[in-house]
This record gives structure tokens, sequence and C-alpha cells, in this order.
């Protein structure tokens, strides 16, 4: 089971990261806009920490993303990713 989380929060990293490249945002400029270290980014960014909610609304602010479209693209990629594992 711990392994489905891992590979479901490897989905919410890749859109994370897709987002703020898309916002044309490098790891350090956001971490300045958020008034946090470079490497709280590039942690979250790696699944080495995880974001809570209050801290993911803070930061899709931030980069200037809409934080249900996040979401949502999060649940299309868990629900492809069990599709997949079905066959």
């Amino acid at each position: 089971m711990k392994f489905v989380f891992k590979q479901n929060y490897k989905i919410f990293c890749r859109c994370m990261i897709a987002a703020r490249k898309e916002a044309k945002l490098t790891q350090e400029t956001l971490a300045k806009s958020l008034k946090k270290p470079q490497s709280f980014v590039a942690k979250y960014e790696n699944g080495e920490r995880r974001l809570d909610v209050i801290e993911f609304l803070l930061v899709t602010r931030v980069i200037g993303v809409d934080p249900c479209e996040i979401i949502r693209k999060v649940e299309q990629g868990i629900s492809e990713t069990s599709c997949e594992e079905e066959l």
C-alpha cells in the first residue's frame, strides 16, 4: 500500500513542477516569493517533503495556478496509472 501512495505523490510532484515551469519560475524565484529557502521547493518537488493543504494553496497562489486544476491533473494521473495497473 505504501508503494501506491508513493507513486501517487510522484504524480502530484510532477504536476507541481510542470505548473512552476509553465509559470516560468525557477525553484529559487518561487522560494523567494514564498519567503522560504530554495531547498523547501526542491524537497517537495523531489518528494522528500510533503506539502500540507495551506502550503499547497500558498504555492499555487504564488505560481498563479488554480489549485483545483492541479488537483484535477493529479486525479487524472492517478486514474490513468490505476487503469494501466489493471491491464
